[in-house]
């Protein structure tokens, strides 16, 4: 017997914490890489965890723009960029670059 509701075959749920800490530390990973400096382990970590709590805050506004790479990573600028360039003692301008490098926005 058939189910009547209809399936939404590309609508996702919200994504899993552990999802969203994973891909945080991938992002983050990348855009240190492109950076060409060495972070310690501890600011790596300080990073993550605050952008984690970022995009927590967000996480319906983020999964609603979950396609739109560009937007993603104009909220990154906007919100995330000027603490974790202040952890790691960077410019921004050139974390935002390698951000977007690495994220593909």
């Amino acid at each position: 017997m058939k189910s009547t509701t209809p399936k939404q075959k590309h609508q996702s749920g919200y994504p899993t914490a552990r999802k969203i800490r994973r891909a945080c530390d991938n992002e983050l990973y990348r855009t240190a890489k492109r950076l060409g400096i060495y972070l310690p382990k501890e600011k790596l970590e300080a990073a993550e965890k605050l952008y984690f709590k970022k995009v927590a805050a967000n996480l319906i506004w983020i999964s609603e723009n979950q396609s739109n790479r560009r937007k993603l990573a104009d909220w990154w600028d906007e919100n995330v960029s000027a603490e974790i360039a202040e952890l790691w003692e960077v410019d921004r301008e050139k974390l935002q670059i390698a951000f977007r490098d690495a994220f593909g926005g």
